[in-house]
């Protein structure tokens, strides 16, 4: 007898694990066909230098650096104001310290200490009372707070204007940095209408990133100061980061800043849809008023479930999502995720919920 052929994993209908794999639109392929393009490395990319200094711009900086991923972005951001041996904080949820694979420590021999904030949710109270930013010969110098908005792992959080300025305030006079890690920064604008440079204006240095709601394929800008974006580029040499003729993946980040940043309001509205329903069947699960932007932390354990046992039964009806913790799965809206996904996604996972693991 032949072999069994190996059973075929189900077809996915509606693709939830990441809003980084959005697709790039025809019109964005057109954008990034058309790019004049040169020598990055040398500083003589037009489009490239057009998208940095735009996104400067937008959020009140000096100069932009285009890099091929956040967290090279991060990394760069950490190493221009945390010397070997020095610190960084920030929450313990923070892509920094949980999703960036060590490479503050790894890269730039960097500490790092963190503080609790449920929800991801930024309380300025905590990170100022753990900054020691003179440890003298016994304690470590904090040299950089790092703020994520939106908070990822925490499920989307916006974090307060009003915290973000009272952080702002005690680490100047303290002479500590901070650096934003504004991946999704373009979905806390979008929820809540404070404006980029109210934002980028809080913060030394900024990360923001294009390939996640944006829909661009590759990159994130970090954007600070004329000497410290001098500085980054060398780093970003170091780091394995210098590009050629990368006009074509700059020329998709401008058409999304034309074109995608608005409509990110419709994710916010369907992962808010998927919410109210899934709290009506389980209450425990979510907290619809926790679901600020474009992602959804979806607590199964009350239905009896594990994380991966969710993700595996949502997979065999065609619905990928993330496993983010012991007890809850995460569920990202972004720009390939429509009405009729969403619609989908509710009629599949809601009767989990309900049901329960039996």
């Amino acid at each position: 007898m032949p072999p069994a052929s190996p059973s075929k994993a189900p077809p996915v209908r509606v693709d939830l694990l990441s809003d980084t794999l959005t697709k790039p639109t025809d019109a964005m392929r057109k954008a990034m066909a058309d790019a004049p393009v040169g020598d990055d490395v040398f500083g003589e990319d037009p489009t490239v230098r057009e998208l940095e200094q735009r996104v400067a711009r937008m959020f009140g900086h000096e100069d932009g650096l285009f890099t091929p991923s956040g967290s090279m972005a991060n990394q760069l951001g950490i190493r221009l104001h945390v010397k070997p041996g020095e610190e960084l904080i920030a929450d313990s949820l923070a892509h920094v310290l949980r999703a960036e694979m060590g490479a503050a420590a790894v890269l730039s021999n960097i500490s790092a200490r963190s503080w609790i904030a449920p929800h991801g949710e930024l309380n300025a109270a905590q990170p100022l009372a753990l900054m020691i930013p003179d440890g003298g010969a016994y304690q470590v110098n904090t040299r950089l707070v790092v703020v994520e908005n939106t908070h990822n792992f925490g499920g989307g959080t916006v974090q307060p204007l009003d915290q973000i300025e009272a952080l702002r305030a005690g680490t100047k006079e303290r002479g500590v940095a901070m650096h934003l890690d504004g991946a999704r920064i373009w979905n806390a604008h979008v929820a809540t209408g404070v404006p980029f440079e109210t934002y980028g204006r809080l913060f030394d240095t900024v990360s923001v990133c294009l390939s996640k709601g944006l829909g661009a394929p590759v990159g994130s800008v970090l954007l600070g100061s004329a000497d410290h974006m001098q500085e980054a580029r060398i780093w970003r040499k170091r780091f394995g980061g210098g590009m050629r003729q990368v006009g074509i993946l700059a020329a998709a980040g401008l058409h999304a800043l034309d074109h995608h940043v608005e409509r990110l309001a419709d994710d916010h509205a369907r992962a808010r849809r998927f919410a109210e329903a899934a709290a009506v069947a389980r209450p425990d699960s979510v907290d619809p008023q926790w679901v600020q932007t474009n992602i959804v932390l979806l607590d199964v354990a009350g239905a009896g479930w594990t994380p991966g046992d969710f993700v595996t039964a949502a997979a065999a009806r065609g619905i990928r999502l993330y496993p983010v913790s012991t007890t809850a799965v995460r569920l990202v809206w972004h720009l390939d995720v429509d009405d009729a996904a969403t619609d989908l996604a509710i009629s599949e996972l809601v009767p989990l919920l309900e049901r329960g693991s039996r």
